[in-house]
């Protein structure tokens, strides 16, 4: 397998200055929407359930940068490919996840409030973790010379770019749903679903500019990608089982967990590792694994059926 991601780590994708702008754009659209939607009440949910939310928050910021780190050291797959892995799992979750939590049955006032922490916090623990971790990695494997990408992890610079991109759409959403809520209640599905549209878009386009690269190493990639979704949407139902937090939560604490922004992930490394190939590939083949994998996992839950199911209707509408 190996053999053929050789020579990924010296890969750069065909990508212009406008192809960037427009996925810039497209993310902060998307984060603008998902900010719409962020309440005072999503975060007093947390304090609904205490014990599960900050174990869902140790899960997500703390157990799975540590364990993504760990495998990459077992797995020992080429530099780009593993500082990829480790991106992801330093990134917040997915707003998709509340989609995920509802249809798998879980506990979604606690999904809801753990996405809105995530996403708020997530200009803080992403370059606090990727630097960390990815310095680690760095450190541990002494091949300065063959990662293609800064050797100094810039934290702050990394900071600064994840403010712009996903800071400032957040608070701008958040302001504009507080300042023109009846206009935001009937447009916020809209611009979501719209900016995702042309997310996906962005996506499909620099799949097709780089097909030659990408169908070489989808399958190398995808064993990666699985790994690695395995772990994290395991990660999560593990810490809330030893905890012995309610089946519901736990349900909801692996899918906080195991869905991760891949939207951010891709942007970082476009903006700030100059469009790395192995990076990339492994960031944009997990944005598609984790939504067929959430929802097969989504499936299988839902058909489990759980003691006490009325008391999870909190917090749907």
């Amino acid at each position: 397998m190996y053999e053929t991601l050789a020579a990924i780590d010296d890969i750069r994708l065909n990508f212009s200055e406008e192809g960037l702008l427009y996925m810039n754009i497209t993310l902060a659209c998307i984060m603008f929407g998902v900010a719409m939607e962020i309440k005072i009440d999503n975060f007093r949910k947390i304090f609904i359930y205490p014990k599960s939310a900050v174990l869902g928050i140790i899960s997500q910021f703390l157990i799975l940068p540590a364990l993504t780190f760990a495998l990459v050291i077992i797995v020992s797959p080429p530099p780009s490919i593993a500082m990829g892995m480790i991106l992801i799992a330093a990134c917040p979750g997915g707003n998709v996840s509340n989609f995920i939590s509802a249809l798998a049955k879980a506990n979604i006032a606690l999904s809801v409030g753990l996405t809105a922490f995530a996403t708020l916090t997530a200009t803080f623990f992403t370059p606090v973790n990727f630097a960390f971790w990815g310095g680690m990695y760095v450190q541990y494997y002494q091949k300065a010379g063959h990662l293609n990408i800064p050797v100094h992890i810039d934290f702050l610079e990394m900071a600064k770019t994840v403010f712009i991109l996903l800071g400032i759409p957040l608070i701008a959403g958040m302001w504009f749903a507080h300042k023109f809520p009846a206009f935001a209640e009937r447009n916020m599905k809209r611009i979501k679903i719209t900016s995702l549209v042309l997310y996906l878009t962005f996506i499909a386009g620099a799949l097709f500019a780089n097909l030659e690269h990408f169908t070489a190493v989808i399958f190398p990639i995808g064993l990666l990608v699985l790994l690695l979704n395995i772990q994290t949407l395991s990660t999560g139902y593990i810490v809330g089982t030893v905890a012995g937090v309610p089946r519901a939560d736990r349900r909801t604490l692996s899918i906080e967990t195991g869905i991760q922004n891949s939207g951010l992930a891709l942007i970082l490394i476009f903006n700030i590792f100059h469009a790395n190939g192995g990076m990339a590939f492994m960031a944009a083949w997990w944005g598609i694994w984790q939504m067929i994998s959430g929802l097969i996992l989504a499936y299988i839950l839902s058909r489990i059926k759980l003691p006490g199911m009325s008391w999870l209707r909190v917090g749907i509408k």
